[in-house]
């Protein structure tokens, strides 16, 4: 029996990225990095819609007083949506014109944790970075090529973080300041493909996209493969839960590189997966 199917809409996403679940507006969001666009799916009534941004952009997060954040090429901003508004506010890496953000969430403790990568993918000077509610930002990790993640464990003792292009996934331990000592946690294969983004299911298991892969897959916490969905597209890019139980899971792909992509290349994913998710976190400042 099929686990999956697409979400009909009238374009593919070049790179989608940073899913993300609001209970507030019944709906499902996530980015499309490299077009540059941000997408929403109503559950209420299935509509798919896309608001081109005015450069890359490679998560949201909604926030606590409404409206979203935004990890933009050129660093962080507000977003408002309807009329569309772009506020920015702080860029961490100045020094590097070459970077932009590509995958972040926001923690139980209303921080956004979010990772930086070289545009061209090919100097290792990405970091992994922690907004915090007065939007200071402080560098946690640094010498990543491109950092995907972050997830949180249901306990808050630990933060998985990835670098993709090392297949390497890492946990952390979290700490009152922030993460401390990384571990190398989950190794991927070439013929698992690259860790891409990833959440954490109600039971604490991780569930963790394939790039070069086509699937996604579900570990225990002590980093066991449970099992995996296969799925159509090749480049599969980010998971999460929704719905007013958190039992629907929605996973974003990319077309991004594939001279011979097929239409659920870039597509858009509801998968049944049969667990449930965590609530989605929102940033306080």
């Amino acid at each position: 029996m099929t686990q999956w199917r697409m979400i009909e809409r009238g374009v593919a996403d070049i790179l989608g990225e940073g899913t993300l679940w609001s209970a507030r507006d019944n709906a499902v969001y996530w980015v499309d990095i490299l077009a540059p666009a941000l997408n929403r799916l109503s559950l209420g009534d299935g509509r798919v819609q896309r608001w081109a941004m005015p450069e890359p952009l490679g998560w949201i997060a909604e926030r606590e007083r409404g409206g979203f954040i935004g990890g933009f090429k050129s660093g962080f901003a507000d977003i408002s949506l309807d009329p569309l508004v772009i506020t920015p506010f702080g860029d961490p890496e100045p020094h590097y014109p070459g970077n932009r953000m590509n995958d972040g969430k926001a923690d139980a403790q209303g921080h956004v944790w979010c990772g930086t990568m070289d545009m061209e993918e090919e100097r290792v000077r990405g970091a992994l970075y922690r907004l915090a509610p007065d939007r200071t930002w402080t560098q946690v990790d640094s010498d990543y090529r491109v950092p995907n993640g972050p997830a949180f464990s249901p306990c808050g003792r630990w933060l998985y973080h990835s670098d993709t292009a090392r297949q390497q996934m890492f946990r952390f331990t979290r700490t009152a300041d922030g993460a401390t000592d990384r571990q190398p946690f989950i190794r991927f294969t070439d013929e698992d493909g690259y860790p891409d983004g990833m959440t954490v299911d109600a039971d604490g298991h991780i569930w963790v996209a394939h790039w070069a892969g086509s699937r996604i897959s579900r570990f225990t916490p002590d980093g066991v493969l449970d099992r995996s969905i296969a799925l159509p597209a090749r480049q599969v890019t980010n998971i999460c839960f929704a719905g007013p139980d958190l039992d629907r899971m929605f996973v974003s792909s990319a077309a991004e590189g594939l001279d011979d992509a097929t239409p659920y290349d870039g597509g858009f994913f509801e998968v049944d997966c049969g667990v449930r998710g965590l609530p989605t976190h929102l940033y306080a400042g």
